[in-house]
């Protein structure tokens, strides 16, 4: 199971690959690669708090952390998208769209909880710091705003994409209200 997982969340880095420099059919590469990554981020780190929820039909509890560092994978390559492609390392570019792009400094507080996330994810520090792990929610919350205020205006896409997000959070919610009335 476990190689077949990791051959399911690399497909997508595969396909980016494919359209980038073999049929090279994208127009903007820059922001391609943004869209692509952000997007394949932002549905990995969605999924992996589902799986908690789909344990009764499949059970990927003990593949959560590694579907979680391909959410975080996705997430550098958005972030070095930024840094490298865009900005070219230029660190006023950097600061100056920090602070004149509220979605950016938006995504940047995201993704600092991602690598939190990253370097606390062995056995031993997810055990001393697994109660600040549910700052996901707080990440996923983060990540929506970025990508919905990134986009410039609400199309179908975003109002399912907002719509599923708060599918998710509402059976998230009646999980724990259900964990809170069993204790």
């Amino acid at each position: 199971m476990r190689i077949f997982l990791f051959v399911v969340f690399l497909t997508p880095f595969f396909i980016a690959l494919y359209s980038l420099f073999i049929t090279q059919n994208v127009i903007d590469p820059i922001k391609y690669i943004y869209t692509f990554s952000g997007v394949v981020a932002t549905v990995i780190l969605f999924f992996t708090i589902i799986i908690s929820l789909m344990k009764r039909f499949i059970n990927l509890m003990k593949y959560r952390r590694m579907i979680g560092l391909f959410g975080f994978f996705y997430a550098c390559l958005h972030i070095i998208n930024f840094v490298v492609l865009d900005a070219q390392f230029d660190v006023d570019f950097i600061i100056n769209n920090l602070i004149k792009k509220p979605f950016i400094y938006l995504g940047a507080m995201a993704f600092f909880i991602l690598v939190f996330f990253a370097l606390t994810s062995t056995k031993r520090l997810f055990r001393k710091y697994n109660k600040y792990h549910k700052t996901l929610y707080l990440s996923l919350v983060l990540i929506t705003i970025h990508f919905i205020l990134a986009q410039k205006s609400l199309d179908i896409y975003q109002i399912f994409y907002i719509f599923i997000i708060g599918v998710i959070s509402i059976f998230k919610l009646i999980q724990i209200k259900n964990l809170f009335n069993r204790n």
